[in-house]
């Protein structure tokens, strides 16, 4: 019985989500404060051997945020982390912001970056 439990055990410990992304950084450019709001996508592919849950993204500042993949991510399969970044209300100038990203996965938290530089409106200038 002891030895059952001991092979189950290790059966199912053997079943891990894995999380790849394509990329972790992104760089918007330059683009203008008259148009302040810039997105990307940040594709991932699951590519342990069990379901893949992303349970959190969570920006470094309420300037940028998220919308992911809810559902289960099948072995194999992928899905996507869209990260906005909004300079409304924001000075001009260059910018690093972070996405931390926690999962169900063996490397259970990954790290994304956007970056960018906004240039000052032409109605300023």
């Amino acid at each position: 019985m002891f030895m059952l439990a001991t092979v189950a055990t290790f059966a199912s410990a053997q079943k891990q989500a894995e999380i790849k992304f394509e990329e972790t950084t992104h760089d918007f450019g330059t683009f203008s404060q008259d148009s302040p709001k810039v997105s990307c996508a940040f594709k991932f592919t699951n590519t342990g051997n069990d379901l893949l849950i992303i349970h959190q993204a969570i920006t470094s500042c309420g300037c940028t945020v998220t919308d992911f993949t809810k559902e289960p991510i099948k072995p194999g399969e992928g899905g996507e982390i869209k990260v906005t970044y909004d300079g409304t209300h924001k000075y001009p100038g260059r910018f690093k912001k972070s996405v931390t990203v926690r999962t169900n996965a063996k490397t259970s938290t990954v790290r994304l970056y956007v970056s960018g530089e906004m240039t000052a409106s032409q109605a300023q200038q």
